[in-house]
Formats: C-alpha cells, sequence, structure tokens
C-alpha cells in the first residue's frame, strides 16, 4: 500500500504537534513519566513567583507551579496552583510557604508538614504563609536610612551655596598657593636638608660609638665591684664594725657606775670636795689679806759692816685649821755687793 504525500504530510504534522506539546510540558517543568495531584493556595502577593518555580519540601523539589492567576473577585488575592507528586502526604495541616529559593529574589513555595488529621486527595487548598526574603528585609531597614540621606542632601545642597562655592574655591587656590611655597622652599633648602641628614647620619654615629664607651666603662665597673668584692675589704668592714661594737660596749660602761672613769663621769663627790676646796682657798686668801701678822712674823736685824746685806733671820707662816696645805717656796735676795743670798718665803 502506497501512503500519497498529503498523508505523510498529515502524520508529520501531528508528530510534531505531539512534540511540541510534550517539549512545552516538559520546558514547564512537568514530569511527564509521574503522577501528580494538584493543590491550591492564597497569597496577597507574590513577588517573583512565576510558572515552573519549584515546589520544595525539606530542600528537595517534589512538584512545580503550574498557574499563576490574579482573582479580582476575591480582593486581588493570587491563586497559585500546584502540581506535587502523588505519594507526598499532604493534609489539613500542611503550611505551602512562599519563600525566596536565592539570594537574586528567585521564590519557591515550600511545605511545611505537621501532623494531619485528615489527608487530601487533590483539588484542595493548603495554608498559605509568606516568608520575608532578604530583598525585603534591606528594604524595611533601608526606607528610614534613604529618608534620612536625601535629607542630609537637602543640607548639603543648601549649604553649598554660590558664596560657600566662591569660598571654596579661593580655599582651594590658596592651597594651591601654599602647595607652590612649599615646593619652592624645599628646592631652595634642598642643600640644608642634605646637610642636615648628613649630620644626623654623623650624630647617629657618634651615638653609637659612645655606646660602645658606656658598654666598655659599665665591663669596667663592673670588674671593679667584683675586685673590691673578693678583695679584703669585706675583712676591713667587719673589723670596723667590731671596733665599733667594743666602743659602744665601753661608753655603755661609762655610762654605769663601775669603774672609776664610771665614778667619775657619773659620782659628783669629787666635783663637790673640789668646789669645797676652792672655797677654803677663796677664804684663807681673804683672811691672809685682812690679817697678815696672824700668819707670818719677821724678825729683821740690820745690815752688816760694809756688807750691805739685809737678812731675815725667820719667817713662820702658819695656817689656820682646815685650811689645807701651805706651799713654802725659797727664793734669792740681792744685797748691794751683787751676791745672792737665800731667802725663804
Amino acid at each position: 500500500m502506497r501512503i500519497t504525500k498529503e498523508v505523510k504530510v498529515a502524520l508529520l504534522g501531528i508528530a510534531a504537534a505531539v512534540a511540541l506539546y510534550f517539549g512545552y510540558t516538559f520546558l514547564r517543568g512537568s514530569n511527564l513519566f509521574s503522577d501528580t495531584r494538584t493543590y491550591y493556595a492564597l497569597y496577597d502577593s507574590v513577588d517573583g513567583l512565576t510558572i515552573s518555580n519549584p515546589v520544595l519540601l525539606n530542600g528537595v523539589k517534589i512538584g512545580i507551579v503550574q498557574d499563576v492567576k490574579l482573582q479580582p473577585q476575591n480582593k486581588n488575592r493570587i491563586l497559585v496552583t500546584m502540581d506535587i507528586n502523588e505519594d507526598i502526604d499532604v493534609g489539613d495541616s500542611t503550611v505551602a510557604s512562599l519563600s525566596s529559593s536565592s539570594i537574586l529574589g528567585g521564590k519557591a513555595i515550600t511545605l511545611m508538614m505537621r501532623a494531619n488529621t485528615r489527608r487530601y486527595e487533590g483539588g484542595d487548598t493548603l495554608i498559605s504563609f509568606t516568608e520575608k526574603s532578604l530583598t525585603d528585609m534591606l528594604t524595611a531597614k533601608a526606607m528610614p536610612l534613604m529618608g534620612s540621606v536625601d535629607s542630609t542632601l537637602i543640607k548639603i545642597n543648601s549649604f553649598f551655596d554660590k558664596d560657600a562655592k566662591k569660598s571654596m574655591q579661593a580655599t582651594m587656590l590658596n592651597a594651591q598657593a601654599s602647595t607652590e611655597a612649599m615646593k619652592n622652599i624645599l628646592l631652595m633648602n634642598q642643600r640644608n636638608m642634605h646637610e642636615i641628614t648628613t649630620n644626623l647620619s654623623e650624630l647617629t654615629y657618634s651615638l653609637k660609638a659612645t655606646q660602645r664607651k658606656f658598654d666598655h666603662l659599665a665591663g669596667n665597673l663592673t670588674s671593679i665591684t667584683d675586685t673590691l668584692k673578693n678583695s679584703e675589704l669585706n675583712a676591713a668592714i667587719r673589723n670596723m664594725n667590731a671596733t665599733v661594737t667594743e666602743a659602744q660596749m665601753a661608753v655603755k660602761k661609762f655610762n654605769e657606775n663601775n669603774g672609776t672613769l664610771g665614778k667619775l663621769m657619773n659620782d659628783d663627790s669629787l666635783y663637790n670636795n673640789l668646789n669645797s676646796t676652792a672655797k677654803n682657798m677663796d677664804a684663807l686668801m681673804v683672811d691672809l689679806k685682812a690679817n697678815p701678822k696672824r700668819y707670818v712674823h719677821f724678825s729683821v736685824f740690820g745690815k752688816s759692816a760694809g756688807s750691805g746685806d739685809t737678812k731675815i733671820e725667820k719667817a713662820n707662816i702658819v695656817a689656820p685649821k682646815g685650811t689645807g696645805p701651805v706651799i713654802i717656796k725659797e727664793t734669792n735676795t740681792v744685797d748691794t755687793s751683787g751676791k745672792s743670798a737665800p731667802t725663804t718665803k
């Protein structure tokens, strides 16, 4: 049997239509070889949710969004149709949460499974919930900030009026002139700056040399202290300490009434005796001047012929009782002939 060209074209058209249908269904995300059930959910807003977006359970794709339709008669709410695998237990406590699937704003519906009292068999409306995306939170935080930035920009624009702009231009010109002047000063003093850096380098070298000298001096001082430590200076210091201790003990004995020196320093009887003797001597001298005949008797015999001598035969000094000893001193009298003769006082 021969097939005509018209039949071939018709069969090819039918095959192309079937392939187009299955291809379109596949591109929409429908699985042609698995059974699904249809469920619905109502949302107030579905920003970014489109047909073929995934339906997820614990991060695993279990279905797709089949249709998104606006319902003007129901306060402009959005009816979302979902095809979910029939082996998923969807019930009256299952929540269809509209959430973000990526940081770029893509949307997906995530099922939150809870204990169901009744299992759905398809065609039922699930409990809907809308999660706030990162974009929504940033927008909520950024809107007050944008208002503040806007008011700040307005204040800045009002601040930069014509006079302020002229002042800023003058300031910039002055800064530029100051920069040029500084540059000229640096060029003119380049030689001086070179000399200053050279002097600083020499000073640093000198400081290093001085540091080495100080290190050497410190080493010498260490050696001297070690030598003094090992010398007989410690023995001399110990001897001095012993001498000081003995002196302290002697002074302690002096302060006590033991011994001759201690009694002389602490006992006032010697002072009283000396004071009494001085008073008696003073009284004796006063009485001697007042009554010399009471103590001294003179016997004078005239001159011998041709001799010119004067003789004192006897001079007795009698001291009263209780006045102490009397000192007798022998002297010489000189006669007219130039010879000396002994005299007793």
